[in-house]
């Protein structure tokens, strides 16, 4: 993997066609808690059609969009299978795999990490829970290293139960990924 690669900008095209579907998503997430099917089956039908079509002159074609789907779809269909995602989160990332490709959803992967980390301790603190949080990690942790799911012995960790405090994935990905682009056009320059 070229780590130089992992923020470079989409053409002009994809990423406006990215920021589009970002952007419904987040308020979408926002507003309802949910990500609709036919958003992202639209943002990886285009994802698909615009690289292909773009094909090998960009860097981009079939198999580049094919690829940074499944890599995107495998790595957000398992933390889905640990209850750390909802549905259309993984399907939200899909899409955007399949239109940037996996070297630059990696990028972006690892930003929205960050980002939503950062967020994630914001809403922590400021709700007085970052006692509990920091409980909630190490059993984590303590599960991990047994080989159990952490959700199944506390429903708070289940991101489908109402009891578990979360952020709107979507809208966090959609900030993360305009991070990203900004900081790629830094770096272009």
């Amino acid at each position: 993997m070229n780590l130089v690669y992992l923020f470079t900008l989409p053409p002009p095209k994809v990423a406006m066609v990215l920021l589009i579907v970002l952007l419904t998503a987040a308020v979408f997430d926002m507003l309802y808690r949910r990500i609709p099917n036919w958003l992202t089956v639209t943002g990886v039908v285009l994802g698909i059609a615009m690289n292909t079509v773009i094909g090998s002159q960009e860097g981009a074609g079939l198999g580049f969009s094919l690829i940074g789907l499944a890599v995107a779809f495998g790595i957000y269909a398992a933390l889905y299978a640990l209850h750390a995602m909802g549905a259309g989160d993984v399907k939200l990332m899909a899409a955007i795999g399949a239109l940037v490709g996996w070297e630059r959803w990696f990028g972006i992967f690892f930003v929205t990490a960050l980002i939503g980390g950062v967020m994630a301790l914001i809403l922590v603190v400021a709700r007085g829970r970052l006692k509990k949080t920091l409980f909630n990690v190490s059993f984590i942790l303590s599960e991990m290293k047994s080989g159990r799911p952490a959700y199944l012995a506390n429903e708070e960790l289940d991101v489908k139960n109402k009891k578990a405090l979360g952020l709107p994935h979507g809208a966090v990905i959609a900030v993360s990924t305009i991070f990203y682009l900004a900081l790629s056009a830094r770096l272009a320059k």
